[in-house]
């Protein structure tokens, strides 16, 4: 499943492609996504323009400029990877790809193409006020703003019995912090994913928050993790996958002491971790 990084890959990768361009014809092969693609997207992006994309968690936020003058965004399209989709940039003409299933067709001689085999992801209007908006009103801090640091995870954990992994992977507590690295983080930070999240202290959650941007932020550099079928916005593969220090290599020696990562579930969830790192 593309997480955090993936997407903030994807955003950069098509921005300069999108951004500021005409819409010139929408093309629709599959409406049946986990969210019907809306009736009237045709009708609303044509002859509009897209302005700066941004990224709300595992969101990317399109804003249509009906009147490009103004600068002023009329409406907001939100699009969601789910499981297996990618937002790709094509050029007009090249043959869609099974699985194609939404065309943005841009003036530029460039197109917009939304490529998802399992249909779990969608595009969907955004509630003008996000506030209002069901599925990001209840959002946490984004984990490599200033909002985001030991203070805040230290407050939200107290009296907290859960294990520390599920609660920073609760998107009201952070966004972003997925599987793959919250396992890495915690690696990093030395805590072992089955203590309970209230029975942290200051220091060590201040060194918790610090791993999650670090490894955040070293996966966005390297483009993502390659896991099964995602890839940037121009096809290529992430590579964050090749840095991994715990994650998916239960059995393995660890690389810090030689201990033999263990593999266990925690929310339903795997994780890996080092008996002789971790406490």
């Amino acid at each position: 499943m593309p997480e955090l990084p993936e997407v903030e890959t994807t955003r950069r990768g098509i921005a300069p492609y999108v951004e500021g361009q005409e819409v010139t014809e929408v093309l629709v092969r599959q409406p049946r996504l986990r969210v019907p693609v809306p009736d009237d997207l045709a009708e609303r992006l044509v002859g509009a323009r897209i302005g700066g994309l941004t990224r709300r968690a595992k969101y990317l936020q399109m804003p249509v400029l009906s009147v490009p003058t103004s600068g002023i965004a009329d409406a907001t399209l939100l699009w969601h990877l789910g499981m297996s989709g990618s937002l790709r940039i094509a050029k007009v003409g090249d043959l869609p790809k099974k699985h194609d299933h939404v065309d943005v067709v841009l003036a530029s001689g460039y197109v917009l193409r939304y490529h998802d085999p399992r249909r779990f992801g969608f595009v969907d209007w955004q509630t003008q006020d996000a506030a209002l908006d069901k599925r990001l009103a209840h959002l946490g801090p984004e984990p490599l703003s200033d909002q985001f640091n030991g203070k805040w995870l230290y407050t939200l954990s107290r009296h907290k019995r859960v294990a520390v992994k599920p609660f920073l992977m609760d998107n009201q507590v952070v966004v972003g912090a997925g599987n793959i690295y919250a396992t890495e983080a915690l690696f990093m930070a030395g805590i072992d994913p089955r203590r309970a999240a209230g029975r942290i202290s200051r220091a060590r959650y201040d060194a918790l928050a610090l791993a999650v941007k670090e490894v955040l932020a070293a996966a966005i550099t390297q483009g993502g993790t390659t896991l099964r079928d995602f890839v940037s916005g121009q096809g290529e593969p992430g590579y964050f996958a090749q840095r991994l220090n715990v994650y998916g290599r239960q059995g393995q020696p660890c690389r810090r002491c030689g201990s033999e990562l263990r593999r266990i579930t925690l929310g339903q969830r795997a994780s890996v971790f080092c008996p002789g790192c971790q406490r």
